[in-house]
């Protein structure tokens, strides 16, 4: 697993062991920066059930000027602050040890991109959804990857599908926020 450009290009990320963490491939990972290539320019990015962190470090490595990790696994923000740290991004970055759900309800941040990537086959991205739209920025994106077995995501009040990208067995959708219009008088 690695950095696949911008500042922290090639470097290598460690991810922690065990079944509960299945890190991005790369295939997967350019398919989901090269759809939001052009938002990620001092973007403030959110990656929930961060893993390894590998999502968020893309998107800072990519130009995103900060970035917020949520993962309540030790091992997991065990390697995420080591990740951060060997790919000097720590700096512009936030490391939370919480759940994702108790964070996405009680946080009064908001994010351009937001970053769903929760265990497979428990339903949370349906769950967690509409908590992440209240947090998204006008002309924001969330991005979900989950099993190619699931049910596609429904888009919550205020987001529109933009697109559904499927690899084998990973399904990525991702909603955008619009920016409401204001009435013209």
């Amino acid at each position: 697993m690695r950095v696949i450009t911008g500042t922290a290009r090639g470097r290598r990320l460690i991810a922690p062991e065990g079944l509960d963490v299945r890190p991005t491939t790369d295939k997967v990972k350019e398919a989901v920066f090269s759809a939001v290539q052009f938002e990620l320019e001092g973007a403030s990015v959110l990656d929930l059930f961060a893993g390894s962190g590998q999502m968020g470090i893309e998107a800072l490595s990519r130009g995103a000027a900060k970035a917020v990790f949520v993962d309540s696994s030790p091992k997991a923000v065990k390697c995420i602050s080591e990740n951060l740290r060997a790919t000097k991004l720590d700096k512009v970055s936030q490391l939370v040890s919480r759940d994702s759900y108790d964070y996405i309800k009680l946080t009064a941040e908001t994010f351009d991109i937001i970053i769903l990537d929760p265990p497979y086959r428990c339903g949370h991205v349906d769950k967690i959804l509409p908590f992440a739209a209240k947090k998204l920025n006008d002309g924001g994106f969330i991005i979900c990857e989950y099993e190619s077995e699931a049910d596609e995501p429904k888009a919550p009040e205020g987001l529109a599908l933009k697109k559904t990208y499927r690899y084998g067995k990973i399904n990525v959708t991702i909603f955008c926020k619009y920016a409401e219009e204001a009435d013209e008088e």
